[in-house]
Parts: structure tokens; C-alpha cells; sequence
């Protein structure tokens, strides 16, 4: 749950920011003024998704114009209020962020991005053709309030903030819950999200979800606020360039960004157009043009990012040598033959039989078997090229085999998703670290945690113990970016190794080393 100083800036925003809006008289800047918590919301949709999972979209207007046509045609056809059809909005918005969702997370990098392009493209030609070129919302006088029309522009305003504060305040409970710790994971390092037990595509699929419906639900409280709806208002490029330039110009990523973006864009926009759009007709988009050049030359990740890591190094270079906490190096016993053999009697965690893979005409893995034991320390040795780094990917399935089972538990895992994998007991560490970067050492170890923790409480709790236990407690906060080689490598084993309860591996791990006439060489 938030604790009341994360509610209390958000609150604080809101309030200074109704109060200035109702000093205002002029109904044009009233209504930027109300725009500006619109724009915001939308950026807080795209954020969502993108800012949270690096996955760019370029495709958010079709959730937004979905639900100011729907908003706008329920009350035309269907004479309902908006405040029963915004909810309904929201909902069509979920439904389509899932049905476009599913089949395009198979994409990836910038050919995500292109798919999403196209829907709103598609949506708004097939609008144009069903002869909704312009559509105006019914004056309803007898019962304004009823149909959200009000004769006081301030309320829009109001209203704007309300979705705004909610929006905000849901936002950064995902933020700190699982949902967020896994989509900041998968943005990170999806692979190594996967690897710790995150089920990758299903996160995906409901942050889509979420994301449009809340950006349906803005767009149709939008329809509200100008009466009037067109497709290319809605679906056009340069609605997703909205949402997509006001959340990086203020911080992808991050709650407040999106906001940072609105407050600074978009009444510069909207006064530039009106003082120079007969002039210069587009003016909107350039100025959300030169925004974006701005932000890839001077912050790439935005303001707020911006800001932070200049207020961090500040502070680190205040703090003396003398106050930089010491880690603690893990204790490691080594085997002894004795206890090797005894381990290799015992109960079989792991068994591969026969295990092949081949890409092409070439067999990178072939006919491998063996077993691991409980407690038992098993190292795969080879030169460079021998197949190693494949065999585990093959175990943790990364790859699928060609031939063989992969059995855990008497149970066969072949061909499994990694996070299935890791569920069932084997987690790994990789050859070239993998880190969430922007997380804290703590965080970076919740996400391991969450595989076998049933709440939040429990999982940083567990992460907590397997923090101290490799002797980072005392830098459990730091940023994982920045921390040294072996820092980095506690981390790791604080996230996955079998002394760990937080783990995924539960009570097994497989190493692999490896012995060659190159020291570099390993797995």
C-alpha cells in the first residue's frame, strides 16, 4: 500500500495546481488549463506500457479515439450519459489493448513499434469511411449535469485533475506491487526477466490491457470537454506523438513524468498555434519535434531522470571515503571428494538424457546426459565453442531441443519457458551479468523473490535475508548501475543461489565452469 508522504506530493500538485486554474477568467486559457490533465493522463497510459517495458508504441490513439467514439456515439444513437459510457469506454479500451496486444508482442524492438502504427492508421480510414468525418455531441440544456456539460469551464478543469490524481495514485501503487517490478524487469533485461521467473507475455498482455483502458477513458472525457469529434482528432500520428513526446520529454519510466511533459508542452503548443498557426500551420508539431530533439541530445531519458542522477551524484560526492560501507564476501565451502560422493547417492533434482541440438548442419549439443543429486556441485567443462552456453540454454529454456528431456523432479521440462523453468526449481546466472540497472540492489533481488513469495511483504522480506546473507545490507539501496564487478555478482547470488530462500532455484542451482587453454574461456 502507499504510505501518505508518496500521496501527499500528487495531492499537493493537484490543489496548487485547481487553485491557479480557478483564478482564471479567459475561457481560452481555461481551456489549456484543462488539456493539460487530459495530455497528461493519455502520457500516463503510453507510460504505462512503454515507460515501464521499453516497448515503444506508436499506436496509442486507437485506445484514445476508441473511447471518445464510443463516448460520442452512445450518447448520439443510445441517448446514455458519458459518466455511465466513459466506464464502458475504458472497458472497450481493455478489450482492444488485449486483442492487439496478443498477436504483437511476438514483435519486437522498432517492428513493434511500426505494427502498432498501423492500428490506429486502419481505425481511422475505416471511421472516415463509415461517414463519421465529424461528429457533435448533442446539446442536452434540460440536463447538463447528467450529460457532463457544464456551463463553468473550471469544472472540466476539476474533473481533469480528479482522473488525473486517480491516475497518478494507481500508477504508483503498480509501481511499487509486482506488476511494476515485473515490467521494469522485462524493460531492463527481458531475458533475465525470464530467467528469474517472470511470465514475460502475461505482464505484457495486462499492462496493454490497462493501458488502454485508460486511455480510452481520457479520451472520452476529451470528447466532453470540445463536443466535437473528428477521426483524424483522435486517431491521427499526431495524437501518439502526444502521448508518446509529453511522458519522454518529462521521464519515461516514471510516475511523474508524463505530468512533467503536459505542464511544460502543452500549453506552449496550444499558445504557439494560436498566436502563429495561420502563420505556420503544424506549429504543434514542431514544437513537439524540437521537444523530442531536446530531450535525445540533452537528457534521453527525460527531466526527471535527468534531474535525479544530477542530485545523486551531488550527494555521493559529498559522502567520504570513510563512509563507504565495506561488503561482506560470501563464505563458500568446497566439496570434499568424501562429501562429493555421498552428495551423488542422493535424490536426483535434475536429470538430462540424451539431450541434442542442432542449428542447421551443425550440432552444437549432442546425445549430452547426466544427472545432478541433491546438494551435489556439477561442472560442465569445455573450450570455447564446445556447446556449453547452449546446454544451459537448453535447460532453461531458452532454446527448445531437438532431441532429449530435461527432467526436474521426475518431471520433463523440455522445450518449457524459462519462467515456467525457474518455477519448477532451476535458475541460473549469466555468463555476462544482466542487472536491472535502474533498480536497487534490494529490488533487483525482490524480482527473484516474487517466484516463491505470495505477497509483496514476503517477497521483500525474503529479499531482504538473501541480501544479508552475501553482506550487502548496507548497500541494499544503492543503484545496481552502480556498483562494482563483485557487487554485481553478490547480487546475483542473492537472487538466485540455493542458500538463498528469495531464490528461484529453490534448493538446487547447476554451474557451470569452464577449462581451456584461454582463461577467458567459460560458459
Amino acid at each position: 500500500m502507499l504510505r501518505m508522504r508518496s500521496l501527499l506530493p500528487p495531492l499537493l500538485f493537484t490543489l496548487a495546481y485547481a487553485g491557479i486554474s480557478l483564478g482564471v477568467t479567459n475561457s481560452y486559457y481555461q481551456l489549456i488549463l484543462t488539456l493539460v490533465p487530459v495530455w497528461a493522463v493519455f502520457g500516463l497510459s503510453w507510460n504505462l506500457l512503454s515507460g515501464y517495458t521499453g516497448l515503444i508504441s506508436f499506436g496509442h490513439a486507437a485506445f484514445f479515439g476508441i473511447g471518445a467514439y464510443a463516448t460520442a456515439l452512445g450518447q448520439i444513437y443510445f441517448d446514455i450519459s458519458p459518466w455511465l459510457l466513459i466506464p464502458v469506454a475504458a472497458m472497450l479500451g481493455g478489450i482492444a489493448g488485449l486483442l492487439i496486444g496478443f498477436p504483437t508482442f511476438r514483435l519486437q524492438g522498432h517492428y513493434f513499434a511500426l505494427a502498432m502504427l498501423a492500428y490506429p492508421l486502419a481505425i481511422l480510414y475505416v471511421f472516415e469511411w463509415l461517414g463519421f468525418q465529424e461528429v457533435t455531441l448533442p446539446i442536452k440544456r434540460e440536463a447538463a449535469i447528467a450529460y457532463m456539460q457544464f456551463s463553468d469551464p473550471h469544472i472540466y478543469t476539476l474533473l481533469g485533475l480528479a482522473i488525473m490524481l486517480a491516475t497518478i495514485v494507481l500508477t504508483q501503487v503498480i509501481e511499487r506491487s509486482r506488476f511494476g517490478m515485473a515490467l521494469l524487469a522485462i524493460k531492463q533485461n527481458e531475458a533475465a526477466a525470464e530467467a528469474a521467473g517472470i511470465n514475460t507475455l502475461a505482464w505484457k498482455l495486462r499492462a496493454i490491457t490497462l493501458s488502454g483502458a485508460i486511455a480510452a477513458a481520457i479520451g472520452g472525457f476529451y470528447v466532453q470537454v470540445l463536443l466535437v469529434v473528428t477521426p483524424q482528432s483522435v486517431f491521427g500520428m499526431l495524437v501518439s506523438a502526444q502521448a508518446l513526446t509529453v511522458a519522454m520529454f518529462g521521464g519515461v519510466g516514471t510516475v511523474w513524468g508524463p505530468v512533467i511533459g503536459s505542464v511544460i508542452l502543452i500549453p506552449l503548443a496550444e499558445i504557439l498555434h494560436a498566436e502563429a498557426g495561420a502563420r505556420i500551420p503544424g506549429i504543434q508539431g514542431v514544437i513537439f519535434g524540437l521537444a523530442i530533439v531536446c530531450v535525445i541530445l540533452l537528457a534521453p531519458e527525460g527531466l526527471f531522470w535527468k534531474l535525479r542522477d544530477l542530485l545523486r551524484k551531488r550527494n555521493a560526492s559529498k559522502a567520504t571515503a570513510s563512509d563507504t560501507p565495506k561488503t561482506a564476501v560470501a563464505n563458500v565451502t568446497a566439496l570434499k571428494p568424501a562429501a562429493r560422493q555421498r552428495a551423488a547417492t542422493g535424490e536426483v533434482m535434475l536429470e538430462v538424457r540424451n539431450l541434442s541440438r542442432s542449428f542447421g548442419g551443425l550440432k552444437a549439443v549432442q546425445d549430452v546426459s547426466f544427472k545432478l543429486h541433491k546438494n551435489e556441485i556439477l561442472g560442465i567443462i569445455g573450450p570455447n565453442g564446445a556447446g556449453k552456453t547452449t546446454l544451459f540454454n537448453l535447460l532453461n529454456g531458452f532454446l527448445k531441443p531437438s532431441e532429449g528431456e530435461v527432467l526436474i523432479d521426475g518431471r520433463n521440462m523440455s522445450g518449457q519457458r524459462p519462467h515456467v523453468i525457474c518455477e519448477a526449481g532451476i535458475g541460473r546466472t549469466f555468463q555476462v551479468m544482466r542487472p536491472f540497472l535502474r533498480m536497487s540492489i534490494l529490488d533487483n533481488v525482490v524480482v527473484g523473490a516474487y517466484v516463491r513469495a505470495r505477497s509483496d511483504a514476503e517477497a521483500r522480506k525474503l529479499a531482504a535475508d538473501a541480501v544479508a546473507r552475501v553482506g550487502l545490507s548496507a548497500v541494499a539501496n544503492r543503484v545496481a548501475g552502480e556498483l562494482s564487478t563483485k557487487e554485481l555478482r553478490l547480487m546475483e547470488l542473492a537472487a538466485r543461489s540455493p542458500a538463498s530462500p528469495a531464490s528461484c532455484c529453490s534448493t538446487r542451482r547447476l554451474r557451470a565452469s569452464a577449462t581451456a587453454k584461454r582463461t577467458r574461456s567459460s560458459p
